[in-house]
């Protein structure tokens, strides 16, 4: 019994020092699913909870960030997307214009461009409000992805889908939000001149990326 008794503090004492530190970052993967600030503190709150109870069985020396995010997608599948809650607002806190292309180098094409660095001057509001506009699957893949700069196979767990899916997801959702700024960036001076949006030749660098990663 007091061998239990110290596993079980071990392990939460691990769980307090490794896992919670990542909730900021859990929070706002919930508000890009939920895009409404209660239900995504509720939907952290249940995620934590059943973390928490499973830890146990979280492999050492894999990414704990992804496994709590596997955990999150699976409980808003089954809880707040059957609900089919409605967000009551958009999310008040916004994910910065730095944080969304910085990442981008490991793009579906597997190049960093000038592109790139154009994004990095548009105003972070306008990435958030075009974010928000992507269909969820798209969504949560350029999230994953771009934001919190997770590799192919950690999302493929995360949101139980082909890594070829993933790709493809990213590579649709990534030339839908530069569509959707487009305009912004003209305004600016910004030019937009990323393969994702150069039509065939995106088509053809995203399966040439997908042949490479099946190998």
């Amino acid at each position: 019994m007091p061998d239990t008794m110290t596993g079980a503090a071990e392990q939460a004492a691990r769980f307090e020092k490794e896992a919670l530190p990542l909730l900021d970052q859990l929070y706002g993967g919930a508000l890009r699913m939920t895009r409404n600030p209660a239900d995504a503190e509720d939907l952290v709150q249940e995620t934590y909870m059943k973390a928490f109870q499973k830890f146990g069985s979280f492999t050492l020396g894999t990414n704990l960030k992804a496994w709590l995010y596997r955990i999150m997608t699976n409980t808003y599948i089954n809880s707040y997307r059957k609900a089919q809650r409605q967000p009551s607002q958009l999310p008040t806190e916004e994910i910065t214009d730095h944080q969304l292309v910085e990442t981008s180098s490991h793009t579906s094409a597997g190049l960093a461009s000038a592109e790139v660095e154009a994004l990095k001057k548009l105003p972070d509001e306008q990435i958030t409000d075009a974010l928000n506009q992507l269909p969820e699957d798209y969504r949560m893949v350029v999230f994953y992805a771009d934001v919190e700069g997770l590799a192919y196979k950690e999302i493929a767990g995360i949101m139980d889908t082909p890594i070829g899916t993933v790709m493809s997801r990213l590579h649709r959702g990534r030339k839908q939000l530069r569509g959707l700024l487009k305009d912004v960036a003209r305004e600016q001076g910004i030019g937009l001149n990323h393969p994702d949006l150069a039509g065939d030749r995106g088509d053809a660098e995203v399966k040439k990326a997908r042949k490479g990663a099946d190998r």
